[in-house]
């Protein structure tokens, strides 16, 4: 990956100056080519991670596993595309193994989620299976550690 792809996703709110030192490139290069990526769709959007056990936010989200039938025109790609159109479904992923796509859905409350599943989601043609997991707590989001560690920690010593 370009280093400053990798420098974006680390902190995109770093400064064009600060990334070009680090690059040795000029701001005016920096600020350049990050346009040519927006333009050329490589960076689709920048967003916040939150640590959402720390915000007064009822939510909860699940990772759906689906196995569906692959359509004789499009594969896996036209199915894919439909449910990804849904309001709750926040990434959606084409997968090896048993199941063939991973959903990551959000909704108000666990009846919510539910009722997305059994009435939308399963209903679907070329749906075939179903299996959902709720995420309880995040300790880990995008490379991003949720809880800070102890700089000093010092580990127990047995007697």
């Amino acid at each position: 990956m370009d280093q400053l792809l990798q420098l974006l996703k680390e902190n995109a709110l770093e400064t064009a100056e600060d990334m070009g030192k680090m690059l040795n490139m000029s701001a005016e290069d920096v600020r350049a080519k990050i346009k040519d990526y927006e333009d050329q769709d490589i960076i689709r959007g920048y967003q916040a991670i939150l640590d959402e056990d720390k915000l007064d936010i009822n939510q909860v989200r699940a990772a759906i596993e689906v196995k569906v039938t692959p359509e004789r025109q499009g594969g896996f790609n036209q199915i894919a595309q439909r449910i990804s159109r849904f309001d709750e479904v926040e990434s959606l992923f084409l997968m090896s193994g048993t199941y063939d796509l991973l959903l990551f859905v959000n909704g108000p409350d666990l009846r919510n989620v539910a009722s997305f599943v059994s009435e939308k989601l399963a209903t679907m043609d070329g749906v075939t299976a179903t299996a959902t997991h709720f995420m309880l707590k995040t300790y880990k989001s995008f490379g991003v550690l949720m809880e800070k560690e102890d700089e000093y920690e010092r580990l127990k010593v047995s007697p």
